[in-house]
């Protein structure tokens, strides 16, 4: 950092919070001040060719574009220096903006890119250097970089290393790793919040913190308690971990003529408790074409050789019927474009998902299996949708899991779940009207599907972002504890109270402040 800049942060340490949105010009003067000239080549307002682009080109969900409810941003930054970051958290704060950092666009309200308060974006699509060391097995990763990036960086140094994150390579780092992440080695080494060793963090005063300026509470409450309530995450510092040069893949589809209710009811049973190197996926949902039908698929990574998990499959779960031609070998990279559903490493460096689309979701957790006759009803529910894509991803816990305390990060979810639930509805037309339909179905299912999942809470995944939980929370405008508690504690359970001390301390006028951000707990 620069001296002129680190004299002018010292001066804004101290102050305090400004209540209302001074004018753009003001914000402008403020840049130009504390960075070097170029900073203003990445800064775009709305009268920029650029920036109609930049916006929708975030949104990883098309439910959001052409929104009447909620202001579009009055810049968007796209900074290539961590100095330039900081200057933009303190000239925000000097003149009544908030800050919005958005590093892949998956945010699943869109929290990242849309705000009720005039706000700057911080696009990080130019800051995502990765610097990956096989020696000490760790990687360096500015918080812009996407999974795929981080997954092509890695198996470009080692065919056996890897990094415990999500399936879909185009979703952020900094978002990820920060709501706790997870994707097919969860059961083998946990989430990728599990294996983060020392992050960046911009504060609300525009001080860049590492693990060791910021200390271990702070730590803790970046990795599963999600970043952006507690400021601008600009890099994370990644365990690697061992991967067998081959792996071995399947997915196989089961209907109900095939006994999908039975094989999957087994699934619940034993996906948990199979060796932690075996990780089977589970996706319900409706085949429209040929007059529609009902369809489970199993879709498994193992960490070894085919004919080791056939033999594996064999004696635990001979209900799939799994057969040699259902399974490929193949190195741990290519495993991952293979669930992808992309034919190339290359591919893994497309930062936008083809086929974007407009999406709800919402998440569950399972801790007792759910009867044949309670599958039975939901599958008929399915049958019964509407015709919009609908899908029920299941994946199962265990293994490692259940050697973490719930209390070791701030993500709780860990011995007792056989598996976690995504309630997915997606749809291509973007009609309000339609909109409203699906999401309604969605709703209705989730409150159809209380009966046999988790309860006091009612627990959810941070990743999979519901602005449903709290509702009247968020239109009453609060963000006291007691209300924030609705969903925080689904999200968090015994963790929310430290999580609200931490943000206390580190941010005790929420300035890093969102519709689902951690409330700052003062006393």
């Amino acid at each position: 950092m620069g001296g002129k800049l680190a004299s002018i942060l010292l001066i804004f340490v101290s102050v305090s919070l400004v209540s209302c949105y001074s004018r753009p010009e003001d914000f402008l003067q403020c840049m130009s001040e504390l960075t070097a000239s170029k900073s203003s080549v990445h800064l775009f307002n709305p009268s920029s060719n650029e920036y109609a682009n930049l916006f929708n080109v975030s949104q990883q969900n098309t439910r959001w574009m052409n929104s009447t409810s909620s202001t579009n941003p009055v810049f968007i930054f796209t900074p290539s220096e961590e100095s330039e970051i900081q200057a933009a958290v303190v000239c925000a704060k000097r003149h009544g903006l908030e800050v919005r950092a958005k590093s892949g666009g998956h945010d699943y309200e869109g929290l990242s890119f849309r705000s009720q308060n005039p706000f700057v974006m911080v696009d990080l699509v130019n800051y995502r250097a990765i610097n990956v060391d096989i020696n000490d097995e760790t990687a360096w990763v500015q918080a812009g970089a996407t999974l795929g990036e981080v997954y092509y960086n890695i198996a470009k140094k080692s065919g056996v290393h890897a990094f415990p994150g999500g399936v879909c390579p185009s979703v952020g780092v900094g978002g990820h790793i920060s709501g706790g992440g997870f994707g097919l080695l969860l059961r083998k080494y946990g989430l990728a919040a599990d294996n983060v060793v020392d992050a960046r963090i911009i504060d609300v005063n525009g001080r860049v913190l590492d693990r060791n300026a910021m200390g271990e509470d702070l730590f803790w409450a970046i990795r599963g308690g999600g970043g952006a309530s507690f400021g601008v995450i600009t890099a994370w510092k990644i365990k690697l971990v061992r991967v067998p040069p081959t792996t071995t893949v399947f997915k196989v589809t089961r209907r109900l003529n095939e006994s999908a209710t039975k094989i999957f009811h087994k699934w619940q049973l034993i996906g948990s408790t199979l060796p932690e190197e075996v990780f089977i996926q589970v996706m319900a949902t409706v085949d429209r074409s040929n007059g529609g039908f009902f369809k489970t698929i199993f879709s498994s990574l193992f960490l070894g050789k085919k004919s080791e998990l056939l033999s594996l499959m064999n004696a635990r779960f001979p209900e799939l019927g799994l057969q040699e031609t259902d399974c490929q070998e193949m190195p741990w990279i290519e495993a991952q474009l293979h669930f992808a559903g992309a034919n190339s490493t290359e591919a893994l460096l497309n930062r936008v998902t083809p086929n974007r689309n407009s999406y709800k979701a919402k998440s569950d957790y399972v801790k007792d299996p759910i009867p044949e006759s309670g599958l039975e009803g939901i599958w008929k529910r399915f049958l019964e949708g509407s015709d919009h894509k609908m899908y029920m991803i299941m994946d199962p816990y265990g293994g490692k899991m259940d050697e973490i305390s719930e209390s070791a990060l701030p993500f709780p979810h860990r011995k007792g779940n056989l598996y976690n639930v995504q309630y997915l509805a997606q749809w291509y037309n973007n009609d309000p009207a339609k909109a409203n339909g699906h999401m309604a179905w969605l709703r209705d299912h989730y409150s159809y599907m209380e009966q046999f999942v988790s309860r006091s809470p009612r627990a959810a995944y941070l990743n999979y972002k519901d602005l449903d939980l709290g509702m009247n929370a968020q239109k009453n405008g609060s963000t006291s504890f007691s209300e924030a508690k609705v969903w925080g504690e689904r999200y968090f359970k015994g963790n929310f109270e430290r999580l609200a001390r931490v943000k206390g301390l580190v941010d005790p006028e929420d300035f890093f402040g969102n519709e689902q951000s951690i409330p700052p707990l003062l006393n």
